[in-house]
């Protein structure tokens, strides 16, 4: 599945089949969450929740990917990512774009 940013793909006609998304929302454990909060006391990189956030990233464009694939698309156009605090130490993290078929 080719996904692309941009609203088309050079040299390539399409046809337009729809919206696509996907999403998640994760958490810490608590203990993991306790201990980054000691981390902004000395600032730094919070790697439990980076890791937390890529993983996040990853499920939701699996996600994206599989309604895409439903559909029979050969591409995502426009893909792009959100993402909002759901509660203290989780985050939902959404992925979408639009599914297309590559035409001649």
């Amino acid at each position: 599945m080719l996904l692309a940013t941009t609203e088309n793909i050079p040299g390539k006609k399409c046809e337009v089949l729809g919206l696509v998304q996907g999403s998640t929302i994760q958490s810490k454990h608590l203990g993991s969450d306790i201990s980054q909060s000691f981390k902004t006391l000395v600032g730094g990189e919070l790697k439990s929740y980076t890791d937390m956030m890529n993983k996040a990233r990853t499920l939701a464009c699996e996600r994206m990917i599989a309604q895409a694939n439903d559909l029979g698309a050969d591409a995502v156009v426009a893909v792009r990512y959100a993402s909002s605090a759901v509660m203290q130490g989780a985050a939902e993290v959404m992925a979408y774009g639009t599914a297309v078929r590559f035409v001649d």
